[in-house]
């Protein structure tokens, strides 16, 4: 693929949706950063790949100095940034809240809400002195930036404020000529929603058999939120497997 002249960092990029994303930039002619905690995984991806333009950059988001080293990296290698794909999220035991430890809660904020606020501070960061100025930032939010799954408080709480993050960034950048955009996902077929084809829990307390999507169709509306010219925003959007029970949710 002839390279467009841009480049993307994604986080999360070892695997799920966020390797999805990853080579589906690469394959539309993006340089990208591929940061995460496992380098084997990002090493495998990059290997997938067969791209010359695919970096893996080894980086625990929660960590304000890995975060800012991580990104001085990608400067040195590309030189610029365009787009940040803030998708690196975890989740906590499905117990009771009052059953979840500090440990637990504080991970999951860690990661999901101050490991996208580290990021994409680093991301305006370069997007502002760059030239030409701007880029843009996309946040993965999730079907639970909108409605919780039973048990899901420290996840759903990340993701509900993750909308507010959006909101912010926008408001805040656009002057900058950065874009800020959300992307809610529903059961995307990965390894960690597998388990949907098994049966999860329901908000009336039945266990169900959830519908799930390829991935790759979030990876391709990923590649077209990140399309357009920075004139033009996707504020948010919702991508779900069609039956998946979210309308209606409860």
């Amino acid at each position: 693929m002839t390279s467009n002249g841009k480049v993307a960092l994604v986080t999360g990029a070892g695997s799920g949706i966020g390797k999805a994303v990853a080579l589906a930039l690469l394959r539309a002619g993006y340089r990208v950063a591929l940061v995460g905690r496992r380098v084997d995984a990002l090493n495998e991806v990059v290997k997938e790949s067969g791209s010359q333009d695919a970096l893996a950059v080894p980086c625990d988001v929660s960590q304000p100095e890995a975060v800012r080293a991580a990104f001085d990296k990608v400067q040195a290698a590309f030189g610029r940034l365009d787009l940040l794909f803030n998708n690196a999220g975890v989740g906590a035991p499905a117990v009771p809240m009052e059953e979840l430890t500090f440990e637990q809660w504080q991970n999951v904020v860690n990661i999901n809400l101050t490991g996208s606020f580290l990021c994409a501070q680093q991301a305006i960061r370069l997007m502002k002195a760059q030239s030409p100025q701007g880029g843009r930032i996309i946040n993965n939010g999730s079907i639970s930036a909108h409605a919780p799954r039973p048990n899901s408080a420290p996840y759903t709480s990340t993701k509900h404020a993750i909308t507010g993050l959006t909101k912010s960034i926008s408001l805040d950048c656009r002057k900058y000529d950065i874009a800020c955009g959300q992307i809610d996902i529903g059961n995307a077929h990965t390894e960690l929603a597998a388990r949907m084809a098994k049966g999860v829990p329901q908000a009336n307390g039945e266990i169900a058999i959830e519908p799930l999507m390829d991935v790759n169709h979030v990876a391709d509306a990923v590649v077209h939120m990140a399309a357009l010219p920075l004139s033009t925003n996707v504020q948010f959007m919702t991508i779900m497997a069609t039956k998946m029970p979210f309308v209606g949710r409860g």
